[in-house]
């Protein structure tokens, strides 16, 4: 064979080898510089962007810039896997539990010493603050310490004396509807039974468990402003309608843990998850809560946030319970201490 069909056979065995061998697997030619120049301006060019070009971006790229191109900055921003019904009743009950820790002496913020006066000033509270309730029924209890003397009631009198509260003509028509009715319909006395409560004028379901929990002791979860927010910022429940978050929230939490927790839930909300700012920075349960964040988180800038006694001031009522850690309110008129 000549010098001209040496040099195709080996040319040929050399692009045969190329593709499937790297390139330290191609033999060295014996042609020298001529055959050389081939292999590096031909098959070795070709192999070099070829294997490499396949290997770096294909294996390699997905290896190293792939997943660290994914996951890295894809990783905390990826959306969390919606929570199980199992999943949120857990840290709904350890949410409670905590709170439990940390309002060991929740209670009813109104003033009262039987069932009467708890009724009337749970009618009174609406729209306005358990504080002011508190800063005037002294003297309505005074002018009317039973559902008959209020049902004889002059009306006129009776809206003076409650005008603090506001909204003070259409309770008093509450008022002096429902002593009527209780001295009509249930011989002058509070009724223990929600389904006779809620035929009185003026009370709707959570007054009626208000009385329920706190002068009979029958369990009931109080759906008030602040019970609502929180148990929807805390994802226990998307119902905006009172009744069907009273209904869910019940499907959660034994029955005799309901009177408590509506106590702790309103602690918390008055005084650490408030309403337009909560203090995020200063709240206990903060690990457990979905919403954290939306109030301040600063620490310092969280405890400033801090209202009653958990911010060193006066609580709701005058008369507090005697394992209340905070100052008593003044009674209306006198500056706060």
């Amino acid at each position: 064979m000549g010098s001209a069909g040496v040099t195709a056979a080996q040319n040929s065995a050399v692009g045969e080898q190329a593709p499937g061998a790297s390139p330290s697997e191609v033999p060295p030619s014996p042609q020298g510089k001529g055959s050389t120049k081939k292999q590096a301006s031909g098959r070795p060019v070709k192999q070099t962007p070829g294997p490499t070009a396949k290997q770096t971006p294909g294996p390699a790229a997905k290896q190293t810039p792939g997943p660290t191109a994914k996951q890295a900055p894809g990783r905390p921003a990826k959306q969390p896997k919606p929570e199980s019904r199992l999943a949120m009743i857990r840290r709904a009950r350890r949410i409670n539990r905590e709170l439990a820790e940390v309002y060991p002496y929740a209670h009813p913020e109104l003033d009262f010493r039987n069932p009467f006066e708890l009724l009337v000033a749970t009618v009174l509270s609406a729209q306005t603050t358990d504080l002011r309730v508190n800063q005037t029924t002294p003297a309505l209890f005074a002018a009317y310490p039973t559902p008959e003397a209020m049902a004889a009631a002059v009306p006129e009198d009776l809206e003076e004396l409650i005008r603090p509260t506001g909204f003070f003509r259409a309770k008093s028509r509450s008022l002096l509807g429902l002593s009527q009715a209780l001295c009509e319909k249930f011989g002058g006395e509070v009724p223990g039974r929600l389904e006779d409560l809620v035929t009185l004028p003026g009370v709707g379901r959570k007054t009626a468990n208000v009385v329920l929990g706190n002068a009979f002791g029958v369990p009931g979860i109080t759906v008030d402003t602040h019970f609502g927010r929180l148990v929807r910022r805390f994802k226990w429940t998307e119902q905006e309608d009172p009744e069907k978050v009273e209904e869910e929230i019940c499907a959660i939490f034994p029955k005799s843990e309901w009177t408590m927790l509506s106590h702790r839930v309103v602690f918390h909300g008055r005084r650490i998850c408030h309403a337009r700012k909560p203090a995020c920075g200063a709240c206990p349960i903060a690990p457990l809560c979905p919403s954290y964040g939306e109030g301040e988180t600063d620490p310092e800038k969280a405890r400033k946030l801090l209202k009653y006694e958990k911010g060193g001031r006066p609580g709701q009522r005058l008369s507090p319970p005697a394992d209340y850690p905070g100052l008593p309110a003044p009674p209306l008129g006198a500056p706060a201490p």
